[in-house]
């Protein structure tokens, strides 16, 4: 089971000039399509003037993933696909790249526009920092205050990070434990409390 995967450190842009042409890659991390959606439209509000404004986006993986990409008017295959191929290259997921044209007066043809588009893709990927994402459960567990100790003892054990608490009748907590030690982690705590 995949419970890690690659994305950006950081939202950031680059600029580069190739043939007179000015290229702007902006690049951040999303979390579902409506961000990325979002990210592209927010970008192309703030460069209407542009010649091309051309997104790829990569959301989840295996069965889920969710990849797009557009050439924006730019000839078919030359600007969408070699951004999303160095998102895949780079094996992130969770990303969107938007770049920017302003067009200079020169034609690049389409093996310049591939890789004008390809590396100012790479440039913003550089830019912005890959960082490895753990993907957590939630769980929440309900026991007897006489078993707090040991539930804190195999949360502690499991890594797992509380995120809400409440003591009353009796202990109520909320946490997120790695995705992978989740179902080990809830046959443990079972012999202590109910699991929700």
């Amino acid at each position: 089971m995949l419970d890690q995967y690659l994305t950006v450190q950081k939202e950031t842009f680059v600029e580069i000039k190739i043939e007179r042409s000015e290229f702007i890659g902006y690049i951040k991390e999303v979390n579902n399509e409506e961000e990325a959606k979002a990210f592209i439209q927010k970008i192309c509000s703030q460069h209407k003037q542009a010649t091309h404004n051309c997104p790829a986006y990569r959301l989840g993986w295996d069965k889920e993933e969710l990849t797009y990409s557009s050439d924006d008017g730019e000839p078919s295959g030359t600007a969408g696909k070699p951004i999303l191929g160095t998102i895949l290259k780079n094996k992130l997921t969770n990303v969107a790249i938007i770049i920017t044209r302003y067009f200079g007066g020169k034609k690049l043809g389409v093996r310049g526009l591939i890789d004008a588009y390809g590396s100012c893709a790479q440039e913003a990927i550089n830019q912005a920092g890959i960082q490895t994402k753990i993907l957590q459960a939630r769980s929440e567990i309900i026991a007897d205050y006489t078993q707090i100790n040991s539930i804190l003892y195999w949360l502690n054990k499991y890594g797992a990070e509380i995120t809400k608490q409440s003591y009353a009748e009796n202990v109520q907590l909320e946490f997120l434990v790695r995705k992978k030690k989740q179902q080990e982690l809830i046959t443990i705590l079972q012999n202590f409390g109910t699991l929700k």
